[in-house]
């Protein structure tokens, strides 16, 4: 179900797209409404779940952890998935953990700081009750990140939607 909203809230979201810490104060001077407003706008967005939260894009590099690693997990059982998706969650190096479909049940992003790092954290997840097997892929530099083309497309298909 898609969620409406309309041309201000729109112009909201477009600005924090682009800034998530954009103060609520430049927001209403650009879009020419009050920070009451803006404010108000946000409050209800975040309500509805349309915002769920804000974040901070982190270059892993500046810490040392210059290895991205994908990781294919094949488990026993089906009905397991969601425990081993709960035991990932004490190896920090795993950021990302998908249920998937197809060749794996599981679908992992590792953080880590050269190959014997990545090593460990690979031993330490096949140790994990009802994982099966891994297959692993190393990245060797993340050319594409970007997930605010496709929110900016959203919003913008669902302003046109609202002239029509």
């Amino acid at each position: 179900m898609s969620k409406k909203i309309d041309q201000v809230d729109s112009e909201i979201i477009l600005k924090l797209i682009d800034n998530a810490r954009k103060p609520f104060t430049e927001i209403a001077k650009e879009l020419i409404v009050s920070t009451g407003t803006v404010h108000q706008r946000v409050k209800k967005l975040e309500q509805k779940g349309i915002i769920n939260g804000y974040s901070i894009s982190i270059n892993y590099h500046q810490f040392g952890y210059t290895l991205t690693v994908y990781v294919g997990i094949f488990i026993e059982t089906g009905h397991s998935a969601m425990k081993i998706i709960e035991d990932l969650t004490v190896l920090p190096e795993v950021t990302v953990a998908d249920l998937a479909a197809g060749t794996y049940s599981i679908f992992c992003k590792l953080r880590c700081k050269d190959t014997r790092h990545a090593k460990e954290v690979l031993f330490r997840m096949q140790e994990i009750e009802g994982i099966k097997g891994t297959e692993t892929m190393i990245m060797l530099e993340e050319s594409l990140n970007d997930n605010k083309r496709l929110l900016k497309s959203i919003i913008t298909e669902m302003k046109d939607e609202a002239r029509t």
